[in-house]
């Protein structure tokens, strides 16, 4: 039997992608190796949003060609720059980019003469790599909104709504298989349906899974802030197997800066949203994620987009710099930020981050939560409850029990006490 090791970067999405990769090479009877060694072929599935990405893209595929194997590069960076990689790395022996997928064995075939089956990748094959408790659940793909520092609509293309009936049999298919929550995902979640003829959108896509009743959990990623309904904010609210999480990247607080980022909705708009959440979702958690360094930002606008966090006091929150992306808007922009600055600037917003961490994480001491058992080490269960997703983004919940528990069991658990990012908690029931 053939071996084939796959190396997935990137985000969530990307790795949805990757899922279907080794659901396809399984379907032509290649087996799915771990280490790279035992391999006969090797596919490294890029990233290529930033720099940082796509330097570490690179690099891997570097490493994997040091084993002496066939590699097959795929992915965001193959479909940005593949003529650029044929021409500087020509040991690859093929590259696949994401427009080539509704053909990916037929490519692959130039590599392996002796492919079975030449499909493209199909969602009905995918392998779940997430073990055997939660999926991701890709309800789209690309992206409309033009933010003037972000590549992904010249890598993914404009967005497209992946259709509903395939998407709740996916998810059928999932929950038959005893998957527990599903992870619905997209670069931009909210905007479901906009692109279906009949009037299906987040809101009754999120209906129709709740129909699903062997699911416990369902959560969402990815919202885009004026795309947050008052509908799906009191579909939150009322439904308990939705997790109430919320998940809003505002990348910045100052008006002037999305602006420049053509980034909807400004400071009041954003300040407005997360009370109104708040207020109809006492138990809201809040993650965002927040850029530094952009073109024009000040010592005075980086102050502010601190004194704005702090005062919202967003449960988790992630931050990077601005990159600067060739053929993206910004990249011309004048007053480029000096990477020396931009290091400081993020290396302050998160320092202020663990102090509003711990501040929230506290809040929860004494709290009972209900959640599933995601995994187990020496000492401690980990825990997984509507505060953290399954992205390794969030803390983790660590729970003390004397019960033995099993791997996706659904449990209550108290918890003790807080930290920076973790939380620990004890064994109810």
């Amino acid at each position: 039997m053939k071996k084939v090791g796959i190396v997935s970067l990137g985000c969530s999405k990307n790795l949805v992608d990757s899922e279907n990769i080794i659901g396809l090479l399984e379907s032509d009877n290649y087996e799915i190796v771990n280490d790279p060694s035992q391999a006969d072929l090797i596919i490294v599935n890029t990233c290529g949003f930033i720099e940082s990405s796509k330097k570490e893209s690179i690099e891997t595929i570097f490493d994997m060609l040091s084993y002496g194997k066939k590699v097959v590069v795929t992915g965001c960076l193959a479909q940005r720059y593949e003529k650029e990689l044929r021409k500087e790395i020509p040991e690859v022996s093929e590259f696949i980019p994401i427009r080539d997928y509704d053909k990916f064995n037929e490519i692959l075939s130039r590599v392996d003469k002796n492919l079975n089956r030449c499909d493209g990748l199909d969602d009905k094959l995918r392998v779940v790599s997430t073990g055997n408790i939660s999926a991701y659940l890709k309800i789209g793909e690309g992206c409309d909104n033009k933010c003037t520092y972000c590549a992904i609509p010249l890598i993914r293309g404009h967005f497209v709504s992946r259709p509903f009936e395939d998407i709740i049999e996916e998810a059928k298919e999932l929950a038959n298989k005893g998957y527990k929550e599903l992870v619905v995902l997209e670069q931009d979640t909210t905007k479901y349906g906009i692109d279906l003829k009949h009037g299906e959108n987040i809101v009754s896509l999120l209906k129709g899974l709740l129909e699903i009743k062997e699911l416990d959990y369902i959560r969402l990623l990815y919202l885009y802030p004026d795309e947050i309904s008052d509908e799906l904010i009191d579909l939150i609210a009322s439904e308990p197997r939705l997790t109430p999480y919320f998940d809003v990247p505002i990348q910045h607080s100052e008006n002037h800066i999305l602006k420049a980022m053509n980034r909807r909705g400004d400071k009041e708009f954003l300040r407005n949203l997360f009370k109104k959440i708040r207020n109809k979702v006492p138990h809201a958690i809040l993650r965002t994620t927040v850029m530094v360094g952009f073109p024009g930002e000040s010592e005075e606008d980086f102050d502010n987009l601190v004194d704005f966090i702090k005062e919202i006091k967003f449960d988790h929150l992630g931050a990077f710099s601005y990159s600067r992306e060739e053929d993206t808007l910004s990249f011309d922009y004048p007053n480029q930020i000096d990477e020396d600055i931009k290091k400081n600037r993020l290396d302050k917003i998160m320092k202020a981050q663990q102090s509003i961490s711990y501040q929230q994480n506290k809040k929860h001491v004494g709290e009972e939560m209900e959640g599933l058992i995601v995994g187990k080490d020496k000492q401690y269960y980990l825990f997984r409850s509507y505060y953290n997703a399954p992205d390794d983004v969030d803390g983790k919940i660590f729970v003390n029990s004397n019960t033995p528990l099993e791997l996706g069991q659904k449990v209550k658990v108290k918890i003790t006490e807080a930290f920076v990012y973790d939380l620990m908690g004890e064994y109810i029931a």
